[in-house]
């Protein structure tokens, strides 16, 4: 392929997104040169001292609407800016897919624009702000962050996705002639493996990540405190609804039938993801391929998960997990009863593993975005 330079525009960065993004920068980095434009990144980044990081505002979201939308606007100008001052042949806007103003502005400079969703953003600002404004304001603005987003896909030169499941999820299938589906990022494989064998393991079922509305906990709690006293049930993580979902289970915390750990840094991870029978994400569509999918293969954990997004890519029926089509309190409580009851568990739990193994391996993923690079690279002809 050429040696194209790449230039990584972001969204302001949370922490639970900064794996994401140092994910793309490790795959992208064995390929050619790389560079971040991003806004709100920790001090503690690691990315800072891997990464060429130029950081165009120390300023996150906000906490209201109106100033959420002001720091939208000045730092889409923020971004013209420094695309501007740079040579990178490829701008690739991963997850920052409503930013328009920057993505009309370096075509307008010439550059192959690339848009890389990492989930379906206007749902997830609904999601969000119907918690803070009337139903219909919610729908409104997620609305107008749709259209921007249907703008910038149309003017793109490339749209990058997890897996063709997410394609259709996000309704991109109109853009095949510069869609390109297989996309998935990686699993350390080496990191993220299984720390205790899968049959020496207790009966723990657990989730893990952000306990807030997008996640679905609440009605997972709720299944959860319906659990036989047999199986226990561990939330892995912290968020806004955690002191709600403990206040609710205090009897069930009490017996032990339900664990919360809070918060548990990255290095953790693959131990409690090790440490469980099955993961369960009854997750609304707003993610593309939730990581901790791929960690919990990784580490032997088959998953259940609801399948959205690119989720029925990765956990296939019977051979890396099973999936979740109706997500109310019985049919999780049920669906976890009869999957801990199969005899197969330990053939699923191998199987995930050399799935991550031989497919979402940096090995892979390199060889995927190198395809990928190579293909939009390659310059016209008349």
């Amino acid at each position: 392929m050429s040696n194209d330079d790449v230039l990584v525009v972001t969204h302001p960065l949370a922490p639970a997104s900064e794996n994401h993004v140092d994910a793309l920068l490790e795959i992208l980095s064995a390929i050619t040169s790389v560079a971040l434009v991003t806004t709100n990144l920790s001090a503690e980044s690691e990315m800072r001292e891997s990464h060429e990081v130029l950081e165009i505002s120390d300023r996150a979201v906000g906490d209201s609407i109106p100033v959420a939308a002001l720091r939208f606007v000045l730092n889409q100008l923020r971004m013209c800016r420094t695309i501007a001052k740079r040579d990178e042949s490829i701008v690739l806007f991963f997850g920052a897919t409503s930013y328009l103003l920057p993505i009309a502005f370096a075509k307008l400079l010439g550059r192959t624009v690339v848009l890389e969703p990492r989930g379906d953003v206007p749902l997830t600002l609904r999601l969000q702000w119907e918690q803070r404004v009337p139903n219909p304001i919610a729908r409104f603005l997620a609305g107008l962050v749709w259209g921007l987003e249907r703008v910038g896909y149309r003017v793109s030169d490339a749209i990058i996705t997890y897996t063709p499941s997410m394609a259709a999820q996000l309704d991109l299938e109109g853009y095949d002639h510069k869609l390109y589906p297989n996309g998935a990022r990686y699993v350390d494989t080496d990191r993220f493996s299984p720390k205790t064998p899968f049959e020496e393991r207790d009966r723990v079922v657990g989730f893990l990540g952000r306990l807030d509305e997008e996640k679905n906990v609440r009605t997972l709690a709720s299944a959860a405190a319906a659990l036989p006293d047999d199986i226990t049930f561990r939330f892995i993580g912290d968020g806004p609804l955690r002191e709600a979902l403990e206040h609710e289970l205090s009897e069930e915390i009490a017996t032990g039938d339900v664990e919360f750990t809070g918060w548990v840094d990255h290095e953790d991870v693959p131990r409690e993801l090790s440490s469980l029978q099955l993961l369960v994400l009854p997750s609304q569509p707003t993610e593309g391929l939730p990581t901790v999918i791929l960690e919990s293969l990784a580490c032997g954990t088959p998953v259940l998960a609801t399948p959205v997004s690119g989720v029925p890519d990765v956990v296939r029926k019977g051979e890396t997990g099973f999936l979740l089509h109706n997500t109310t309190r019985q049919e999780i409580n049920t669906s976890i009863q009869q999957i801990l009851s199969r005899e197969c568990l330990l053939t699923i739990s191998k199987q995930g593993r050399e799935v991550a193994e031989t497919t979402y391996s940096i090995d892979g993923a390199v060889n995927r975005y190198e395809r990928i690079l190579r293909s939009i690279s390659v310059p016209e002809t008349s």
